[in-house]
């Protein structure tokens, strides 16, 4: 099959830039002036897998009873394109987006509408878990109680079969867009998705927040733990449930861990569990805000790897006052990622030594950052 073809394309915009190869023009021209501004070369691309590299997605649920569309949103809509063949995505996600989708006709569970804020099915998260081929399952739904769903997920049990990993009900209520609220159940399989990363188990629970290309992460850890200074003190703040952290225990005195979300603290505390003794003591956990947590700071090495909207306030300041003797941020916001860096550098007790791209994300605008400063 040709770049070209997508079944999908139009109205599907998910791969706006399908076909091209490396990063956005715009993204690679900006962070190459970033560079050369700071005296650095070019900065390196590095790219991976274009087709079946997404392991984990959230397809949004629409339509008739019936005849649900399981897919992404057209731009600016709640209208859903149906994407039964996404080339991007990892086989298994695709043929478990068929099974739901048959488990709620034959259930007859009503498509959640976003105008009369009614309907059962809202959205489908699905995550491969590579080492056994399996797919975890949340199922998000308009209600705050199993029973209306119970057949569905049995449907759904039962035709997924030995390539089920965990099958899950999120209950969402509310009418936003946010797609997980807080609130759980476990239908069967294991509590969370096993991944490596520099030989460390790290942890998936249904709510934890996890990227989807999993080929070009494990790049990225890998790049981040070839800086790390032997016997280090280091402290990472965002840290999820511990990719980046937890593969570089081996090589360091003491790591600090900082991350505020209940379900990647569980995830943490999944991996941790599974340490032996001597390395489960060089982990101190801080949970809560970046804010709350600067404390923490006073490292050899501070890793950051914030949401889109950059690093909190007082976190940025005490950086770039107090800045720790090596400093790596990773960016998944060019704007933001922009700004902080002016803000970092601004207090002229930081250089920026080196910068690196990762094409996380093909087609699309989107561009991973890896920036290492250095104290003055």
């Amino acid at each position: 099959m040709a770049l070209s073809a997508c079944p999908h394309r139009p109205p599907c915009d998910g791969c706006p830039r399908f076909g091209a190869s490396g990063i956005a023009r715009a993204a690679r021209e900006t962070l190459q002036g970033l560079a050369h501004s700071q005296g650095l070369p070019d900065v390196p691309i590095h790219s991976g897998d274009l087709f079946g590299f997404r392991h984990r997605a959230r397809l949004a649920i629409r339509g008739r009873l019936g005849s649900p569309k399981i897919g992404l949103f057209e731009a600016d809509s709640h209208h859903v394109v149906h994407i039964p063949n996404c080339r991007v995505q990892h086989p298994l996600i695709n043929e478990v987006a068929g099974v739901v989708r048959g488990a709620l006709v034959d259930a007859k569970i009503t498509c959640y509408s976003d105008r009369a804020q009614l309907g059962l099915a809202r959205y489908l998260q699905v995550v491969v878990e590579r080492s056994s081929g399996t797919a975890q399952l949340v199922l998000v739904a308009n209600t705050d109680s199993v029973e209306p769903l119970a057949q569905c997920l049995e449907f759904i049990r039962e035709r997924l079969g030995s390539r089920l990993h965990s099958l899950w009900l999120n209950f969402n209520t509310q009418p936003n867009n946010v797609i997980l609220a807080p609130g759980f159940y476990h239908h069967c399989g294991p509590q969370s998705v096993i991944e490596e990363f520099g030989g460390a188990r790290v942890h998936y629970p249904p709510g934890a927040f996890g990227q989807s290309n999993l080929g070009v992460a494990e790049q990225i850890v890998a790049h981040i733990r070839a800086r790390i200074p032997s016997g280090a003190h280091v402290t990472e703040f965002y840290a999820g449930v511990g990719a980046i952290g937890l593969s570089l225990l081996g090589g360091v005195d003491r790591l600090t861990l900082n991350e505020v979300s209940p379900q990647s603290l569980f995830g943490l505390q999944l991996g941790l569990a599974e340490l032996p003794d001597a390395l489960r003591a060089k982990v101190e956990v801080v949970p809560g805000t970046a804010d709350a947590a600067i404390h923490a700071a006073g490292s050899q090495v501070v890793i950051v790897d914030p949401p889109r909207r950059g690093l909190d306030p007082q976190l940025r300041q005490l950086l770039s006052a107090q800045p720790p003797e090596h400093l790596i941020y990773v960016s998944c916001g060019l704007a933001s990622f922009l700004n902080d860096v002016g803000l970092l550098l601004a207090g002229g007790k930081l250089c920026l030594a080196e910068l690196t791209a990762f094409n996380l994300m093909p087609f699309t605008e989107h561009v991973e950052t890896v920036a290492r400063f250095q104290r003055r």
